[in-house]
C-alpha cells in the first residue's frame, strides 16, 4: 500500500509522527553516525570493522535519534510554543499527545536496548545504561544549567565507547581520547544551533551555551573546534594513522573556518547553515579514516 491509497486523516498523522521523530531532518543521525563509525573503524585496529556491528550501531544511532527527539520534544512542549522555530512541531501544537510521545521514547529505547542484548557482548551492555539516562536527562538540562549543549555532548559521544567496547571487546585510552573530541565538537556545534534560538531562548529563560557565552560565542566557539582539531591529531598519533587521516582532520579544520565565516553576524540562517555544515566535518573526518584503512 502507497501514501497515495491511505486516507488524508492518515497520512497527517503518519507525517506528524515522521516530523515528531525528525525522519525527514536526518543531521541530527549523521552527527551522531560519523563519530559512531569513527569507533567502529578505530577499535577494528586496521582491520574492517564487523559487519554485525556495523549494522546494529546504525540501526542504534537511527533508533536512539529518533527516540530522543520524542522525548526532547515531550520536555519542551510547553517552551516550544514561544520559539519561533518550534512552535508548530507536532507535540506543541497538539496534534500529537504527550503519551504517545512518551510510548514512541520507550519503544525505540526498548528496540536500541535489544539490538545490544542479542547482537554485542557484555561489557556493551553494561554501558548501554549509561547512554539510556544520558538520553532521557539531556532534554530537561537547559532549565536547570547554562550548558545543556555539555550533556548532549555526552550523549552523542556515548555510541563511542559502545562501539568501541562491541569491535575490541574493550575499551582504552585511545578511546576516550576520542570521546573527548566528539564532546567539544559537539558542544561547538550544537552552541551554533542555539544561536539561532537565541532571542527566544532569553525571553522564556530557557538556558544554553548561546546564552552563556554573550559576545564570546564565536570566539569560544572557535577554540573548541581548535581543541577537536588538536584532540583528533593526538588520536592520529596514538593510533599511527597515516596520511588520509591527517588529511581529513585539515579539511574539518578548514570547514570549520567556513563556519566561522557564516555565523560572522550571528544570523539565525546562517548560524542554522554553519551548524548543518558539520555533518560535512563529520563525513571528512570518516572517509580520511577509511582511505587510511585502504591505502
Amino acid at each position: 500500500m502507497t501514501m497515495a491509497a491511505l486516507s488524508p486523516s492518515l497520512r497527517n498523522r503518519l507525517a506528524d509522527y515522521a516530523r515528531l521523530l525528525r525522519i525527514d531532518r536526518p543531521i541530527g543521525s549523521l552527527l551522531l553516525l560519523w563519530p559512531t563509525w569513527w569507533a567502529l573503524w578505530l577499535a577494528a585496529d586496521g582491520a574492517m570493522p564487523s559487519v554485525g556491528n556495523l549494522i546494529v550501531f546504525t540501526l542504534g544511532v537511527f533508533f536512539m535519534r529518533a527516540a530522543g527527539c520524542a522525548i526532547n520534544d515531550f520536555a519542551d512542549r510547553k517552551v516550544d510554543r514561544h520559539v519561533k522555530r518550534t512552535r508548530d512541531r507536532p507535540l506543541t501544537s497538539g496534534r500529537i499527545q504527550p503519551k504517545e510521545a512518551v510510548g514512541l521514547f520507550l519503544g525505540l529505547v526498548l528496540a536500541s536496548f535489544l539490538l545490544v542484548v542479542l547482537f554485542t557482548n557484555t561489557l556493551t551492555f553494561y554501558l548501554s545504561f549509561g547512554g539510556l539516562v544520558l538520553a532521557f536527562i539531556y532534554p530537561f538540562m537547559k532549565r536547570y544549567t547554562h550548558l545543556p549543549q555539555l550533556f548532549l555532548g555526552a550523549a552523542f559521544s556515548w555510541a563511542i565507547p559502545m562501539a568501541w567496547a562491541a569491535e575490541a571487546g574493550e575499551l582504552s585510552r585511545l578511546t576516550w581520547l576520542l570521546f573527548t573530541a566528539n564532546v567539544l565538537w559537539t558542544v561547538a556545534y550544537d552552541t551554533l544551533y542555539a544561536m539561532v534560538d537565541r532571542d527566544d531562548d532569553l525571553k522564556i529563560g530557557v538556558k544554553s551555551t548561546a546564552i552563556l557565552f554573550g559576545d564570546a560565542d564565536r570566539l569560544i566557539i572557535g577554540c573548541l573546534q581548535a581543541l577537536v582539531v588538536i584532540t583528533l591529531l593526538m588520536v592520529g598519533a596514538q593510533a599511527e594513522l597515516g596520511f588520509f587521516w591527517y588529511l581529513g582532520v585539515a579539511s574539518m579544520a578548514g570547514l570549520f573556518g567556513w563556519q566561522q565565516y557564516l555565523a560572522r553576524h550571528r544570523l539565525r540562517e546562517d548560524c542554522f547553515e554553519a551548524f548543518l555544515n558539520n555533518n560535512w566535518a563529520g563525513f571528512v573526518v570518516f572517509a580520511g579514516l577509511a582511505l587510511d584503512k585502504v591505502f
